[in-house]
């Protein structure tokens, strides 16, 4: 694959030079196929999503909609083998509200798995942060620019527009990730709950080294996943599937000493 001269990996679920019956569906009804709340996608506004999964950075796909990690729900899959011992009865919820001590929000869980024994009886349960990446300069003016005329502007040179998108990996972790997991980390962790995270390769490349232990001794197991291009000659250009390309598994303990790393003190 060349180079690209454009961010826009894919747009609704699809590369943008598949010009399929299902890819202008998914465009023309602004569609989400990765299990969104709703069929729509919903991202930066309901009427107008800014429908963009993943933009191209250094000729790799980087996933900067978090609803993208959804797909197939592979990520709970990978969560619960963390969570539960095998065999165990589960199900999940998405955006749950998590409170402090005193009652006060402390933000939502993005998806929370509980274990139920033989009588629907919940004993157990683990919580899921999925972490996209923050975008620094302007998708929607490309992503606009694409949706007026799909098909004519599929192969459009961006490169010399102001404000190219490119991944923003330190605002990322500054102020998403490393405040989310110390602040709601930290009431899971005083409860003795496990806590997975999912993320992009090339983001979790970017993050401070931490100490790593084994699965058994894990408070926290970070999930990092990539975009594997599947070709399709016959029907089209291919899609992009997700896929878990490593885990790594540390203590709570061992990030909050780490914290100061992000600058977060």
């Amino acid at each position: 694959m060349k180079d690209p001269v454009q961010p826009l990996a894919e747009v609704f679920g699809h590369l943008i030079t598949d010009h399929s019956e299902k890819a202008y569906r998914y465009r023309s009804r602004r569609l989400c196929p990765f299990n969104n709340k709703v069929p729509n996608c919903t991202k930066d506004k309901a009427k107008d999503p800014l429908g963009v999964c993943s933009i191209y950075h250094e000729n790799q796909p980087v996933i900067t909609c978090p609803i993208r990690f959804r797909e197939d729900w592979i990520i709970t899959d990978d969560a619960a083998s963390f969570f539960f011992r095998e065999g165990t009865n589960w199900s999940s919820l998405t955006e749950v509200r998590l409170n402090d001590s005193k009652g006060k929000s402390a933000g939502n869980i993005d998806v929370v798995l509980v274990a139920y024994d033989a009588k629907s009886k919940v004993y157990d349960f683990g919580a899921l942060e999925i972490q996209a990446v923050y975008i620094s300069g302007n998708v929607r003016d490309p992503f606009e620019y694409f949706m007026k005329y799909p098909k004519a502007r599929a192969s459009m040179d961006w490169a010399k527009e102001p404000n190219y998108p490119r991944p923003d990996y330190l605002s990322s972790s500054r102020k998403r990730l490393a405040p989310q997991l110390l602040f709601k980390g930290g009431i899971l962790h005083g409860w003795r709950k496990k806590i997975a995270v999912a993320l992009n390769k090339t983001f979790f490349d970017t993050l401070p080294k931490l100490k790593h232990v084994s699965r058994s001794k894990a408070d926290i197991a970070w999930f990092i996943y990539d975009l594997e291009l599947i070709e399709d000659r016959k029907h089209g250009p291919g899609r992009y599937t997700l896929k878990k390309v490593d885990e790594v598994f540390t203590e709570f303990q061992s990030f909050t000493q780490n914290s100061m790393v992000f600058d977060l003190h």
